[in-house]
């Protein structure tokens, strides 16, 4: 069984070795395209900045839909805070 044959789902992580690889030369490059795949995960740090905002967004519709006062809330504070980052670097650069 090749490293390139091995089918990766949503449900198994790339940095995961698979068991019952008996071939040492099989076994060391899984092991090597588990740890680049971790180390490419870590470094990318666009995608995981995307991961949490997504999780983020989640979260606000959860809290939304059981108590909508509150995800108002926590929209209109996250609006007003992005507003006052921007105003804040819009000062510092027309100075």
């Amino acid at each position: 069984m090749s490293s390139e044959s091995l089918a990766y789902t949503t449900q198994t992580a790339r940095t995961v070795v698979p068991s019952g690889i008996s071939d040492p030369v099989e076994r060391a490059r899984a092991e090597l395209s588990a740890a680049l795949a971790a180390i490419e995960h870590k470094a990318n740090l666009p995608a995981r900045a995307a991961e949490k905002v997504e999780d983020g967004v989640a979260g606000v519709r959860r809290l939304t839909r059981r108590n909508p006062a509150a995800g108002i809330a926590v929209v209109a504070g996250v609006a007003a805070a992005l507003g006052a980052a921007v105003w804040g670097v819009a000062r510092l650069v027309a100075r």
